[in-house]
C-alpha cells in the first residue's frame, strides 16, 4: 500500500496563546529563508538521521516532532519509515508553511501543528515516539518541564522520547572537534560557537541537564545514548522510555 501523501496544517493554540512569544529556529524571523541552506551546510541532516536510527521507529508508529521548524527531522523519519504517522509541532507559522511545501514536493504525508512544546497534539498514551532536534534549548525553564511531563502523558507505556540538543555531560560547546586550518565556513561559524559557549539557555543542557529533566518527569531510564562533537560544540542524544 502506498504511503499517504495528505499534508495539512492545524492550529493547536488556545486564544491565550495567540500572542505568545517564541524564539524562531533561525534566531531571527528574517533569517528563515536561509535556514535550510544553513542546516545543509552545517551538516544537520546527519544528526537527524542518527536521531531516527536511535529512536528505532517501527512501521506505522505515531511520532510527534517537537520544534519541527521546516520539517527536516520529520522528513528524516519519513525517509526511514514512509508509513510512520508523523506530526510536526512548532509555534512558527511561516516555518510550518515551508515544511508543508517541502512535504508536497516530496509527496509524503505529514500533519503540521502550530503550537508549543508544553502541550503536545496527542491524546493520553497515544504516541509511540516523541522526537526533537536542536529545539529544546529555545524553550524556557517552565516550558521544558511542561514538555517533559506532557511527553510522558502522551507516550504509551514503552514509548520513547529522543532529544537531540546542544550540551551534555562533557559539553565542549564553542570548540570545533574536527579538521585543521581555516575555511570561510569555519570563520562564519566561529561567532556562533562563541555564542553557544556562553549561552545561558544552552547552559541548562550542560552536565546531565536533559537527563535530569526527563528523570524528574517520571522517565526511569533517561540517559545519554550518543554524542557528536560538532563544529558548534557537543551535541547530545538523550533518550528515555515511559514505564
Amino acid at each position: 500500500m502506498a504511503a499517504p501523501t495528505h499534508v495539512r496544517i492545524l492550529d493547536n493554540r488556545t486564544p491565550q496563546e495567540r500572542d505568545r512569544a517564541f524564539l524562531p529556529g533561525a534566531g531571527k524571523t528574517w533569517l528563515l529563508p536561509l535556514y535550510d541552506t544553513f542546516s545543509r551546510v552545517a551538516g544537520i541532516r546527519a544528526l537527524h538521521e542518527r536521531a531516527v536510527e536511535l529512536a528505532g521507529i517501527e512501521p506505522g508508529q505515531a511520532v510527534v516532532d517537537v520544534g519541527c521548524g521546516t520539517g527536516n527531522l520529520s522528513f528524516a523519519v519519513l525517509a526511514a519509515r514512509p508509513d510512520a504517522r508523523v506530526t510536526g509541532l512548532d509555534p512558527d507559522a511561516d516555518a510550518l508553511r515551508r515544511a508543508a511545501r517541502k512535504a508536497r514536493r516530496r509527496r509524503v504525508g505529514l500533519t503540521l501543528v502550530q503550537g508549543y512544546a508544553d502541550r503536545l497534539p496527542a491524546g493520553d498514551a497515544s504516541l509511540d515516539h516523541v522526537v526533537s532536534s536542536l529545539a529544546l534549548h529555545h524553550v524556557d525553564d517552565d516550558g521544558r518541564v511542561a514538555f517533559a511531563r506532557d511527553a510522558r502523558r502522551a507516550l504509551r507505556p514503552g514509548g520513547t522520547v529522543t532529544v537531540v540538543d546542544l550540551g551534555g555531560p562533557a559539553s565542549t560547546a564553542g570548540h570545533p572537534a574536527h579538521g585543521h586550518g581555516h575555511s570561510p565556513f569555519r570563520a562564519l561559524t566561529r561567532p556562533m560557537r562563541s555564542r553557544v559557549a556562553h549561552s545561558p539557555v544552552v547552559a541548562r543542557n550542560h552536565g546531565n541537564g536533559l537527563v535530569t529533566l526527563l528523570t524528574d518527569a517520571g522517565f526511569g531510564d533517561a540517559r545519554e545514548v550518543a554524542h557528536v562533537d560538532h563544529r558548534f560544540g557537543r551535541i547530545t542524544f538523550v533518550q528515555a522510555s515511559r514505564p
